[in-house]
Protein backbone atom coordinates (compact mmCIF):
# COMPACT_ATOMS: atom_id res chain seq x y z
CA UNK A 1 0.00 0.00 0.00
CA UNK A 2 1.37 3.58 -0.90
CA UNK A 3 2.42 5.49 2.18
CA UNK A 4 0.21 8.36 2.43
CA UNK A 5 1.19 12.31 3.55
CA UNK A 6 -3.06 13.53 3.28
CA UNK A 7 -2.46 17.18 2.22
CA UNK A 8 -5.52 18.14 4.17
CA UNK A 9 -3.91 21.75 5.46
CA UNK A 10 -2.72 22.34 1.81
CA UNK A 11 -6.42 21.64 0.46
CA UNK A 12 -7.77 23.44 3.78
CA UNK A 13 -5.31 26.72 3.01
CA UNK A 14 -6.80 27.10 -0.21
CA UNK A 15 -10.38 26.65 1.49
CA UNK A 16 -10.03 29.23 3.94
CA UNK A 17 -9.03 31.46 0.89
CA UNK A 18 -12.56 30.33 -1.18
CA UNK A 19 -14.66 30.45 1.90
CA UNK A 20 -13.17 34.38 3.03
CA UNK A 21 -14.06 34.93 -0.91
CA UNK A 22 -17.44 33.84 0.02
CA UNK A 23 -17.48 35.94 3.39
CA UNK A 24 -16.95 39.15 1.08
CA UNK A 25 -19.88 37.93 -1.12
CA UNK A 26 -22.15 37.39 1.73
CA UNK A 27 -21.45 40.32 3.79
CA UNK A 28 -22.52 42.41 0.45
CA UNK A 29 -25.40 40.66 0.47
CA UNK A 30 -28.80 40.87 2.39
CA UNK A 31 -29.93 38.11 5.03
CA UNK A 32 -32.43 36.01 3.77
CA UNK A 33 -32.82 34.36 7.42
CA UNK A 34 -35.45 32.07 6.38
CA UNK A 35 -36.94 29.13 7.93
CA UNK A 36 -36.99 26.82 5.13
CA UNK A 37 -34.58 23.59 6.01
CA UNK A 38 -31.35 22.94 4.49
CA UNK A 39 -32.86 20.62 2.08
CA UNK A 40 -31.87 20.26 -1.28
CA UNK A 41 -34.13 20.92 -4.25
CA UNK A 42 -35.70 23.34 -2.51
CA UNK A 43 -35.98 26.82 -4.75
CA UNK A 44 -34.62 29.90 -2.48
CA UNK A 45 -32.45 32.84 -3.21
CA UNK A 46 -28.69 32.24 -4.35
CA UNK A 47 -27.22 34.18 -0.77
CA UNK A 48 -29.27 32.17 1.41
CA UNK A 49 -28.85 28.67 -0.44
CA UNK A 50 -25.40 29.22 -0.08
CA UNK A 51 -24.93 30.48 3.29
CA UNK A 52 -26.49 27.07 3.91
CA UNK A 53 -23.88 24.90 2.22
CA UNK A 54 -21.89 26.81 4.07
CA UNK A 55 -23.11 26.46 7.50
CA UNK A 56 -23.45 22.34 6.88
CA UNK A 57 -19.41 22.48 5.87
CA UNK A 58 -18.56 24.28 8.98
CA UNK A 59 -20.51 21.89 11.10
CA UNK A 60 -19.02 18.76 8.99
CA UNK A 61 -22.28 17.63 7.42
CA UNK A 62 -19.82 17.25 4.10
CA UNK A 63 -22.61 15.43 2.12
CA UNK A 64 -25.52 17.70 2.51
CA UNK A 65 -23.00 20.47 2.16
CA UNK A 66 -21.76 19.71 -1.28
CA UNK A 67 -25.36 19.30 -2.25
CA UNK A 68 -26.34 22.67 -1.30
CA UNK A 69 -23.11 23.42 -3.25
CA UNK A 70 -24.31 21.46 -6.41
CA UNK A 71 -27.88 23.26 -5.99
CA UNK A 72 -26.37 26.71 -5.91
CA UNK A 73 -25.48 26.06 -9.15
CA UNK A 74 -28.48 24.17 -10.54
CA UNK A 75 -30.52 27.07 -9.52
CA UNK A 76 -28.57 30.06 -10.56
CA UNK A 77 -25.91 28.80 -13.25
CA UNK A 78 -25.22 32.29 -14.35
CA UNK A 79 -25.16 33.55 -10.41
CA UNK A 80 -21.17 34.76 -9.83
CA UNK A 81 -22.00 32.54 -6.74
CA UNK A 82 -21.98 29.26 -9.37
CA UNK A 83 -18.28 29.02 -9.91
CA UNK A 84 -17.86 28.87 -6.30
CA UNK A 85 -20.33 26.50 -5.32
CA UNK A 86 -18.17 24.39 -7.67
CA UNK A 87 -15.07 24.52 -6.47
CA UNK A 88 -16.51 24.41 -3.33
CA UNK A 89 -18.54 21.20 -4.12
CA UNK A 90 -15.29 19.40 -4.83
CA UNK A 91 -14.04 19.87 -1.90
CA UNK A 92 -16.84 19.13 0.11
CA UNK A 93 -17.00 15.58 -1.90
CA UNK A 94 -13.42 15.60 -1.49
CA UNK A 95 -13.56 15.51 2.53
CA UNK A 96 -16.65 13.33 2.48
CA UNK A 97 -14.07 10.63 0.56
CA UNK A 98 -16.36 10.73 -2.64
CA UNK A 99 -13.91 11.18 -5.20
CA UNK A 100 -15.54 10.49 -7.89
CA UNK A 101 -17.83 13.30 -7.48
CA UNK A 102 -15.00 15.28 -6.25
CA UNK A 103 -13.62 15.00 -9.58
CA UNK A 104 -16.43 15.51 -11.65
CA UNK A 105 -17.18 18.88 -9.94
CA UNK A 106 -13.69 19.68 -10.51
CA UNK A 107 -13.67 18.77 -14.09
CA UNK A 108 -16.58 20.75 -14.69
CA UNK A 109 -15.06 23.72 -12.92
CA UNK A 110 -12.13 23.91 -15.12
CA UNK A 111 -14.28 23.07 -18.44
CA UNK A 112 -16.56 26.02 -17.51
CA UNK A 113 -13.60 28.23 -16.08
CA UNK A 114 -9.91 26.75 -17.09
CA UNK A 115 -8.04 30.12 -16.74
CA UNK A 116 -9.74 31.16 -13.18
CA UNK A 117 -7.27 31.89 -10.15
CA UNK A 118 -8.54 28.70 -8.72
CA UNK A 119 -7.78 26.16 -11.63
CA UNK A 120 -4.50 25.28 -9.65
CA UNK A 121 -6.81 24.15 -7.16
CA UNK A 122 -9.05 22.39 -8.91
CA UNK A 123 -6.78 20.61 -10.68
CA UNK A 124 -4.98 20.00 -7.42
CA UNK A 125 -8.10 18.18 -6.06
CA UNK A 126 -8.23 16.41 -8.67
CA UNK A 127 -4.85 14.83 -8.07
CA UNK A 128 -5.27 14.41 -4.08
CA UNK A 129 -8.62 12.33 -5.37
CA UNK A 130 -6.94 9.69 -7.31
CA UNK A 131 -4.15 9.56 -5.34
CA UNK A 132 -6.75 8.52 -2.24
CA UNK A 133 -8.03 5.60 -3.98
CA UNK A 134 -4.64 4.08 -4.88
CA UNK A 135 -4.83 0.57 -3.86
CA UNK A 136 -2.32 -2.37 -3.33
CA UNK A 137 0.09 -3.25 -5.57
CA UNK A 138 -1.71 -6.73 -5.77
CA UNK A 139 -4.30 -4.64 -7.93
CA UNK A 140 -4.66 -3.16 -11.17
CA UNK A 141 -2.51 0.12 -11.09
CA UNK A 142 -5.39 2.30 -13.31
CA UNK A 143 -5.98 5.01 -10.77
CA UNK A 144 -2.24 4.73 -9.45
CA UNK A 145 -1.50 5.84 -13.10
CA UNK A 146 -4.50 8.46 -13.69
CA UNK A 147 -3.24 9.95 -10.06
CA UNK A 148 0.42 10.43 -11.15
CA UNK A 149 -1.13 12.25 -14.92
CA UNK A 150 -3.38 14.33 -12.46
CA UNK A 151 -0.88 15.55 -10.11
CA UNK A 152 1.68 15.53 -13.51
CA UNK A 153 -0.23 18.44 -14.49
CA UNK A 154 -0.14 20.30 -11.53
CA UNK A 155 3.52 20.39 -11.73
CA UNK A 156 3.38 21.36 -15.90
CA UNK A 157 0.47 24.31 -15.55
CA UNK A 158 1.34 25.69 -12.65
CA UNK A 159 4.99 24.85 -11.36
CA UNK A 160 5.08 27.91 -8.81
CA UNK A 161 1.76 27.33 -7.19
CA UNK A 162 1.31 26.77 -3.70
CA UNK A 163 0.09 22.90 -4.79
CA UNK A 164 3.30 22.33 -6.84
CA UNK A 165 5.96 21.34 -3.95
CA UNK A 166 3.27 18.63 -2.54
CA UNK A 167 2.20 16.96 -5.83
CA UNK A 168 6.02 16.81 -6.47
CA UNK A 169 6.24 14.72 -3.39
CA UNK A 170 3.25 12.55 -4.66
CA UNK A 171 4.64 11.70 -7.69
CA UNK A 172 7.44 10.32 -6.04
CA UNK A 173 5.77 8.45 -4.18
CA UNK A 174 3.51 7.28 -7.23
CA UNK A 175 6.23 6.35 -8.97
CA UNK A 176 7.69 4.22 -6.08
CA UNK A 177 4.12 2.28 -5.63
CA UNK A 178 4.28 1.75 -9.60
CA UNK A 179 7.56 0.65 -10.05
CA UNK A 180 6.65 -1.80 -6.63
CA UNK A 181 3.64 -3.06 -8.90
CA UNK A 182 6.60 -4.25 -11.91
CA UNK A 183 8.87 -5.80 -9.44
CA UNK A 184 5.98 -8.04 -7.77
CA UNK A 185 5.00 -8.89 -11.60
CA UNK A 186 9.00 -9.50 -12.65
CA UNK A 187 9.41 -11.73 -9.27
CA UNK A 188 5.81 -14.21 -10.28
CA UNK A 189 7.31 -14.51 -13.88
CA UNK A 190 11.26 -15.22 -11.97
CA UNK A 191 9.61 -17.63 -9.97
CA UNK A 192 7.93 -19.38 -12.50
CA UNK A 193 10.55 -19.78 -14.62
CA UNK A 194 10.08 -16.99 -17.25
CA UNK A 195 13.35 -15.32 -17.12
CA UNK A 196 13.14 -12.98 -20.42
CA UNK A 197 9.10 -11.56 -19.10
CA UNK A 198 11.32 -10.93 -15.70
CA UNK A 199 13.76 -9.68 -17.14
CA UNK A 200 11.53 -6.95 -19.22
CA UNK A 201 9.27 -5.89 -15.65
CA UNK A 202 12.84 -5.01 -14.02
CA UNK A 203 14.30 -3.44 -16.61
CA UNK A 204 11.17 -0.95 -17.02
CA UNK A 205 12.18 -0.32 -13.06
CA UNK A 206 15.90 0.94 -14.34
CA UNK A 207 14.84 2.43 -17.05
CA UNK A 208 11.51 4.03 -16.13
CA UNK A 209 11.95 4.34 -12.19
CA UNK A 210 15.57 4.38 -11.56
CA UNK A 211 14.85 7.40 -8.64
CA UNK A 212 12.90 4.71 -7.20
CA UNK A 213 13.61 2.52 -4.20
CA UNK A 214 13.06 -0.58 -6.15
CA UNK A 215 15.99 0.31 -8.27
CA UNK A 216 18.47 -1.37 -6.35
CA UNK A 217 16.58 -4.80 -6.42
CA UNK A 218 15.36 -4.79 -10.06
CA UNK A 219 19.44 -4.62 -10.72
CA UNK A 220 19.85 -7.72 -8.71
CA UNK A 221 16.82 -9.26 -10.22
CA UNK A 222 18.13 -8.90 -13.77
CA UNK A 223 21.71 -10.22 -12.68
CA UNK A 224 19.81 -13.23 -10.93
CA UNK A 225 18.20 -13.73 -14.37
CA UNK A 226 20.59 -13.07 -16.52
CA UNK A 227 22.99 -16.18 -15.12
CA UNK A 228 19.71 -18.44 -15.02
CA UNK A 229 19.55 -17.25 -19.07
CA UNK A 230 23.17 -18.39 -19.46
CA UNK A 231 24.64 -14.42 -19.73
CA UNK A 232 27.09 -14.24 -17.37
CA UNK A 233 28.50 -10.96 -18.94
CA UNK A 234 25.87 -9.65 -18.54
CA UNK A 235 25.13 -10.46 -15.11
CA UNK A 236 28.72 -9.10 -14.01
CA UNK A 237 27.70 -5.72 -15.70
CA UNK A 238 24.03 -5.62 -13.42
CA UNK A 239 26.62 -6.48 -10.66
CA UNK A 240 29.27 -3.47 -11.23
CA UNK A 241 26.10 -0.61 -12.12
CA UNK A 242 24.66 -1.78 -9.12
CA UNK A 243 28.36 -2.07 -6.80
CA UNK A 244 29.11 1.98 -8.54
CA UNK A 245 25.47 3.65 -7.58
CA UNK A 246 24.69 1.68 -4.48
CA UNK A 247 27.90 0.38 -2.64
CA UNK A 248 26.68 -0.32 0.81
CA UNK A 249 22.87 -1.40 -0.33
CA UNK A 250 22.35 -5.08 0.64
CA UNK A 251 21.02 -5.65 -2.82
CA UNK A 252 24.71 -5.45 -4.17
CA UNK A 253 26.12 -7.50 -0.97
CA UNK A 254 23.80 -10.26 -2.37
CA UNK A 255 24.71 -9.96 -6.06
CA UNK A 256 28.20 -10.14 -4.78
CA UNK A 257 27.92 -13.36 -2.92
CA UNK A 258 26.25 -14.45 -6.14
CA UNK A 259 28.74 -13.74 -8.55
CA UNK A 260 31.34 -14.60 -6.36
CA UNK A 261 29.81 -18.38 -5.97
CA UNK A 262 29.72 -18.53 -9.90
CA UNK A 263 33.08 -17.45 -10.76
CA UNK A 264 34.53 -20.56 -9.13
CA UNK A 265 31.90 -22.41 -10.75
CA UNK A 266 32.53 -20.92 -14.29
CA UNK A 267 36.76 -21.55 -13.91
CA UNK A 268 36.08 -24.83 -12.86
CA UNK A 269 33.41 -25.92 -15.80
CA UNK A 270 35.79 -23.97 -18.25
Amino acid sequence: MITRSVSRPVLRKALMAALLSSATLLSACASTGGGKADTAYVARDVESLYRAAKDRLDRGDLKMAAGLFDEVERQHPYSPWARRAQLMSAFAYYAGRDYTKSIASAQRFLSIHPGNRDAPYAYYLMGMSYYEQISDVERDQAITRQALAALTEVTRRYPRSEYAADARLKIDLVNDHLAGKEMEIGRFYERSGQWLAAQLRFRNVTENYQTTSHTPEALFRLAETSLALGIPEEAQRYSAVLGANYPGNEWYERAYDMMQKYEPARVNGG
